[in-house]
C-alpha cells in the first residue's frame, strides 16, 4: 500500500509504507522549512509512537530546532502548546482513527494548526526533493521536555463554560478514550466538571479495544455502558482525541454529525456571529444559525481542517468544525478539540434542563448517505464537468469539487485527496430522498 500524502499529513504502515528514515527526513524536511526555531511535538499511544518521534525529533534536531517533547497528548492539546511556548511550529505523530498498525505525521503551522496548502504543498516538495540543510555542530537543535499539556488544555477548555452549573448537575458521564491519548486529559476535564466519570477503554496503550474510528458500529460497547450505569451521556473519542461521537441517556448512538450542532447550539445562544463548517458537513447547522438570528450565518470551506480555521480567523467565526465529530472554539484553540465538545454538550444540557435525548430530539434531522466510487483523476474531473453542465436547478459551490443544494437537501461530490476514489455524500430529510439525489450525481459517471 502507497504512503498517503497529503497538506493534511503523512501516513503510512509501519515498518512497510512509514519507517525511520523517512520520519527522521520528514523532520528534516519540517526542520529545514522552519530555518531552525522551536518546534513542540506530541504523540498518541500507538506502540509505534516512541519510535517515530524519535525519528522526527532526529530530524528536526539536525536542522537547527530546538524540540519540546509534550510526550503523550492530544492532537488539540498539542496545538494549544505551540501558541503557549511560541513555537515556530508543531508536529504530532499519529494516525488519527486509522488502525493499529498504521502511524504518521501531522505539522503544524505557528498558529496552531495544519499549515495553508500552498506552504504544505512546499514542505511535501521539499521532502520529495531531499532538499534539506544540515545545521553545522554548534547549531544542532536541543530537547527539553513539558509535561503541563493536560493541565494548560482542561484550563483553557474549562474557562469558556460555566463549571460551577454543570457541577451541580452531577452527571454521570461513560467516556470511551479508544486507548487513545485523550483519556487522561479527558477524565480530567469531567471530574473537574464534577461529573461521576465511568472510563471504558482508559489505559493509554494504543491497543485499541475496538476499531477506533467514533461511528456507530464501533461503539456498541460505549452504547451498554450508558444503559448499565444509568449515565447521562456518553463521550467516545479517537485515539488522539480531535473527534467525538456522541450517545444519549437511552444508548442511542448520537453520532458525528450531531456533535458539532450541539456546540453551536449552545455558542448560538450565548453570542452572534458566524460559524464556519465544509461543505460535507449537515445543514443542521445552518438551520441552527438561521433560528439563532440576526448576525449568525454559517460560511461554507472546503473538506479538512486548515481550511475551517482560516475561513474562522478570516469571517471571525465564533464556532466552527466538521461533520466527523469535531469542533473547533477559537477561544480555546483553532483545532478540533473533543474535550471542548464534551464541555459545550454538557453545559447545553445544564442550561436547558434536559436530557441529551430530549434536545436531540426538538432539533432538525436529516438522513445523510455516503458513497465512495473508484476512479482516476482525468475520469472524476470530466465526471464533475458533466455534473455542472447537466444539474442545472440547483446552487453550485465549487470550492471543492462540487456541492449542489437544492430546498429538498444538497449532494456534495470530491476527489479524494490521496486514493483515486471520489467521495459522494447526499443529505436530505428522508433516507429515499437523499437517495435520489445522489443518483442525480452518480448516474453521470
Amino acid at each position: 500500500m502507497s504512503l498517503m500524502m497529503s497538506i493534511s499529513g503523512i501516513r503510512g504502515i509501519v515498518g512497510q509504507t512509514l519507517t525511520p528514515t523517512l520520519a527522521a527526513e520528514l523532520g528534516l524536511a519540517f526542520g529545514t522549512h522552519l530555518s531552525g526555531g522551536r518546534v513542540a511535538i506530541g504523540r498518541d499511544t500507538r506502540p509505534s509512537g516512541p519510535m517515530v518521534q524519535r525519528a522526527v525529533v532526529s530530524g528536526l534536531l539536525a536542522a537547527g530546532c530546538d524540540v519540546i517533547d509534550l510526550g503523550v497528548v492530544t492532537t488539540p492539546g498539542t496545538a494549544l502548546m505551540v501558541g503557549r511556548r511560541r513555537a515556530a511550529g508543531g508536529a504530532v505523530i499519529t494516525a488519527s482513527h486509522n488502525p493499529i498498525v498504521w502511524n504518521g505525521v501531522k505539522f503544524l503551522s505557528s498558529q496552531g494548526f495544519a499549515p495553508p496548502s500552498d506552504e504544505a504543498q512546499r514542505i511535501l516538495d521539499r521532502f520529495r526533493r531531499r532538499e534539506f540543510v544540515l545545521a553545522p555542530v554548534e547549531r544542532i537543535g536541543s530537547e527539553q521536555v513539558d509535561a503541563s499539556t493536560h493541565e494548560a488544555h482542561v484550563t483553557a477548555v474549562l474557562a469558556v463554560v460555566d463549571v460551577e452549573a454543570i457541577r451541580r448537575r452531577r452527571f454521570r458521564v461513560v467516556l470511551d478514550s479508544v486507548n487513545g491519548a485523550g483519556g487522561t486529559g479527558g477524565r480530567m476535564l469531567l471530574e473537574r466538571l464534577g461529573c461521576d466519570v465511568v472510563h471504558i477503554n482508559a489505559e493509554p496503550s494504543g491497543r485499541f479495544a475496538h476499531t477506533p474510528e467514533p461511528i456507530a458500529e464501533n461503539l456498541t460497547g460505549l452504547c451498554d455502558a450508558v444503559r448499565t450505569h444509568g449515565a447521562a451521556i456518553g463521550f467516545a473519542q479517537d485515539p488522539d482525541a480531535d473527534r467525538l461521537a456522541i450517545v444519549d441517556e437511552a444508548g442511542r448512538y448520537i453520532g458525528e454529525e450531531y456533535t458539532l450542532a450541539l456546540a453551536a447550539r449552545r455558542i448560538f445562544a450565548r453570542q452572534r456571529g458566524p460559524a464556519a463548517a465544509n461543505l460535507s458537513t449537515s445543514r443542521m447547522i445552518d438551520d441552527l444559525a438561521a433560528q439563532a438570528g440576526v448576525g449568525c450565518r454559517v460560511i461554507r470551506t472546503p473538506v479538512g481542517e486548515a481550511h475551517v480555521a482560516r475561513a474562522m480567523i478570516e469571517h471571525r467565526c465564533i464556532v466552527g468544525g466538521e461533520g466527523n465529530g469535531g469542533v473547533i472554539l477559537p477561544a480555546v484553540i483553532l483545532v478540533r478539540d473533543s474535550f471542548v465538545a464534551m464541555a459545550l454538550a454538557l453545559e447545553l444540557m445544564t442550561v436547558e434542563d434536559a436530557t441529551l435525548g430530549a434536545i436531540v430530539d426538538r432539533m432538525p434531522r436529516y438522513a445523510m448517505i455516503k458513497q465512495k466510487f473508484e476512479a482516476d483523476a482525468p475520469r472524476i474531473a470530466a465526471w464533475l464537468q458533466r455534473v455542472r453542465d447537466r444539474v442545472t436547478d440547483g446552487r453550485i459551490n465549487d470550492a471543492d469539487g462540487l456541492r449542489i443544494d437544492w430546498e429538498q437537501g444538497w449532494v456534495h461530490v470530491r476527489p479524494s485527496n490521496t486514493e483515486p476514489i471520489a467521495r459522494v455524500i447526499a443529505e436530505a430529510r428522508d433516507t429515499p430522498t437523499a437517495e435520489a439525489l445522489a443518483r442525480r450525481v452518480t448516474d453521470l459517471l
